[in-house]
């Protein structure tokens, strides 16, 4: 790991990927910054009334403490809004960790937090109104995208011209999901990556035990990506491909399939296609069936570099045992905080 890894991975960890948040205080090694955003949209479909809704709004508190010795500690608190329906449930957790880094050692964080599965998983899921469903399954028990109670390592191996290899770790404790009545064994992944000129190819491997309903099974999942480009700075294309057991929804074995074209131009109007499929069986030795295949065109405007407009349409393909399709569409906004 060097300076350069250092500074971007405490700004992931800080800011976010999408945009920089509001920085508060900086004095003598220690940062305090406010982010998130909102946004409001409506929505409709062919089987659905037209309605108004949001996209994943958020707030949150980042903090950084530089230690000394090449040392920085940094936390982070965000948390789900719910400003359309009023009510006492105001507020949802999404993440909550402490991390710290070096920028030899690496960075190693505690707490609910963005998996290094997902940095493997999550190259297709940029656009804001549709993108990759399939990793959300269950994501906080089995850390495919924000994990719960996980402790996780990272760090990277640069190689100069010849590009860079980045690998993470997990490991989820034992827990009962008591809302499902599923109790979970440790659970433990790894990631690891080659970035060369614009370049990303990856592969992550995930896995555990659970008992649900007295029977003992194991979620495992082996997924590959690739990437070009950065989303949202000119040409940017990905793929993901995914070999699950357990790992999604009602199925005990499953392929999942994600692609993702997208182009910004310089009028800061981006535009994108994106495909996913999920098919399996719901048990070893049934027929595969496809249980989700999806098709979205998007467009993204950004009016300011805080202020957003968005749309798209998604084609419903699954007709899969004569299941009725339902075609749907999103017109919106967000603002960044």
């Amino acid at each position: 790991m060097n300076k350069k890894f250092l500074a971007a991975a405490i700004a992931a960890a800080t800011f976010g990927t999408q945009a920089v948040a509001v920085e508060l205080y900086n004095n003598e090694g220690t940062t305090f910054s406010v982010g998130g955003h909102v946004s409001v949209n409506l929505n409709g479909s062919e089987q659905g009334d037209t309605d108004v809704g949001t996209n994943s709004p958020r707030i949150n508190i980042n903090a950084t403490q530089d230690l000394g010795n090449g040392f920085t500690a940094d936390a982070r608190g965000e948390w789900q809004l719910n400003y359309l329906d009023g009510g006492d449930n105001s507020f949802k957790t999404r993440l909550g960790y402490l991390g710290l880094t070096h920028d030899v050692y690496g960075r190693a964080v505690g707490g609910t937090q963005w998996a290094p599965y997902y940095d493997v998983a999550g190259v297709a899921d940029m656009p804001i109104a549709y993108a990759n469903d399939f990793i959300y399954d269950n994501h906080g028990n089995l850390g495919t995208g924000r994990a719960d109670k996980m402790l996780s390592y990272r760090n990277a191996i640069e190689l100069g011209e010849a590009g860079a290899i980045n690998f993470g770790l997990g490991w989820q404790g034992a827990k009962e999901d008591k809302v499902d009545s599923v109790k979970y064994d440790d659970r433990m992944q790894l990631a690891v990556s080659y970035s060369i000129m614009g370049a990303k190819v990856g592969y992550t491997y995930n896995t555990g035990d659970f008992t649900a309903t007295g029977k003992k099974s194991t979620a495992e999942s082996h997924l590959v990506s690739a990437a070009y480009g950065s989303y949202g700075k000119g040409l940017y294309v990905a793929g993901v491909y995914a070999s699950n057991e357990n790992m999604n929804s009602g199925l005990e074995e499953s392929n999942a399939y994600e692609a993702l074209i997208a182009y910004a131009l310089p009028s800061s109007l981006n535009l994108s296609l994106n495909y996913e499929m999920v098919e399996g069986e719901e048990n070893k030795g049934d027929k595969t069936e496809t249980t989700r295949e999806q098709v979205a065109l998007q467009a993204e405007y950004n009016f300011t570099p805080k202020f957003v407009g968005y749309a798209g349409y998604q084609f419903d393909l699954n007709d899969e045992n004569n299941r009725e399709t339902d075609d749907s569409w999103t017109l919106g906004a967000r603002y960044y905080l």
